[in-house]
């Protein structure tokens, strides 16, 4: 078999490098930094980390399973433990040596079936062939930067640029958008600058982190409950916990709890609440330092910091390849495209509470369609099948995501989970295990 490649060595990337060489497929993979951690590690040149950023989720619904975090790791742990944690985790399946670092994909060509991968390494470049290509670069390094109503003369900044809260001091300060980053850089933001103000078109449901005690992701993490009902539930927890967000002067919510990422900060609520931060409409007009916003108030500032998110971003592969249209590319659960057999996109996938282990089992199941599908098995054939017949079909389970750009590779948990883990009993049967002392692990967890 000719080795696959694996963009990326980020959480995804390390661990379909981790599941291909389990199942004894061949594969290189290209890293444009020196090191394993992709987002995590602050110092890569794609990372958009921030100084003070902890993970959103908690470590026990995050981690993977047959890997987990140290009981002396934080249960919201800041980024550099995440990059250390990424690092042991190469070194505790051996994935290091499958890397090529400091090396930037420049293209990918599929030429009579194979993949003609172009890379750059110390200036060098060199084109190798590969009998398949798993993308796995990430979904938060190319930032979306919407164009303002007008000319800005103070400092503008897109929260992929920011790092430190000392860029804040003394200034007047307003933040657009509010997702888990924003949130994060508001909260930041009030205890430097001058004024912090956050302008807001649309509205957002909040939760805390702890309920009880305990990380807010797993009360009830093991009670499977209709997804209606857990909408319900987990509204009703929010209003009673925190209130409502027009109590904060904040737009309400236009869609039911998880039709978009709900912000796990209770703490730009607080910072609200003490006239920290003062919550604004959308921007109507900006001129010079002064912004005007929709009901007529303005403001001046000396910095506009855009948390507006992020764009899928694949500049080395011609998007008609993805079999992209509109906002993603349209492929089987995410990941498998309808007429190659050969090309995943790994990790373009979101949904609240998924976690790395939950992109551990879609790498897993795309190991085992190559492994069973090089040796013919009808298992295999059965999914190329599906996924040319279902290609751009949503697991959303029913959930009306927002119809916007950052929601456009949203999945419905259990709904994901469930597909990955059929699939995946389906490619197990009449295969052999021959591999590492940790195998078991991740199969049993794959099939629950």
């Amino acid at each position: 078999m000719k080795p696959y490649a694996v963009i990326g060595a980020g959480p995804m990337g390390l661990c379909s490098v981790r599941n291909l060489a389990k199942h004894g497929i061949p594969c290189v993979g290209f890293e444009i930094h020196s090191d394993v951690g992709g987002l995590w590690d602050i110092d890569s040149p794609t990372s958009t980390m921030y100084e003070s950023a902890h993970l959103i989720s908690s470590k026990r619904m995050t981690e993977f399973a047959e890997f987990p975090m140290g009981d002396e790791v934080a249960l919201f742990p800041h980024h550099s433990e995440l990059k250390q944690y990424f690092q042991e985790y190469a070194r505790e399946f051996d994935l290091y040596r499958h890397y090529e670092f400091d090396t930037e994909v420049v293209h990918c060509e599929r030429v009579d079936g194979d993949w003609h991968i172009t890379t750059r390494c110390k200036g060098e470049e060199q084109t190798r062939v590969f009998g398949g290509l798993l993308i796995a670069n990430g979904t938060l390094h190319h930032p979306n930067k919407p164009q303002l109503p007008g000319e800005f003369a103070g400092e503008l900044l897109h929260s992929s640029d920011y790092r430190d809260p000392a860029i804040f001091d003394g200034k007047r300060v307003l933040l657009v958008g509010c997702g888990n980053s924003g949130a994060d850089i508001a909260v930041d933001a009030a205890h430097r600058a001058r004024s912090v103000d956050i302008s807001l078109r649309r509205g957002y449901y909040f939760l805390p982190k702890f309920i009880g005690g305990k990380a807010t992701d797993a009360v009830g993490g093991k009670i499977k409950l209709p997804r209606f009902i857990q909408q319900k539930i987990s509204a009703a927890l929010s209003k009673f916990m925190l209130g409502t967000p027009e109590q904060y002067g904040l737009p309400k919510p236009d869609y039911k709890m998880f039709e978009s990422h709900p912000v796990i900060n209770s703490l730009i609520l607080h910072h609200i609440g003490h006239g920290d931060i003062k919550a604004r409409k959308d921007i109507a007009q900006v001129d010079g330092h002064r912004v005007t916003f929709a009901d007529g108030s303005n403001g001046e500032y000396d910095m506009i910091l855009l948390a507006t998110g992020y764009k899928l971003h694949y500049p080395f592969i011609d998007r008609a390849r993805l079999n992209w249209e509109s906002y993603a590319p349209r492929l089987y659960l995410n990941v498998f495209h309808p007429e190659y057999d050969n090309l995943f996109l790994m990790g373009m996938v979101e949904a609240a509470g998924l976690g790395w282990e939950g992109r551990n089992r879609q790498a897993e199941m795309v190991a085992l369609y190559i492994r069973q599908l090089s040796e013919g098995a009808e298992s295999a054939r059965k999914l190329q099948a599906i996924k040319r017949a279902r290609a751009g079909s949503r697991a959303d389970g029913g959930m009306n995501y927002l119809n916007l750009e950052r929601m456009a590779y949203y999945v419905h948990k259990d709904t994901y989970l469930k597909a990955l883990a059929g699939h995946t009993r389906d490619l197990l049967k009449g295969y052999e295990f021959a591999d590492t002392d940790h195998f078991v692990a991740s199969p049993a967890a794959a099939t629950r």
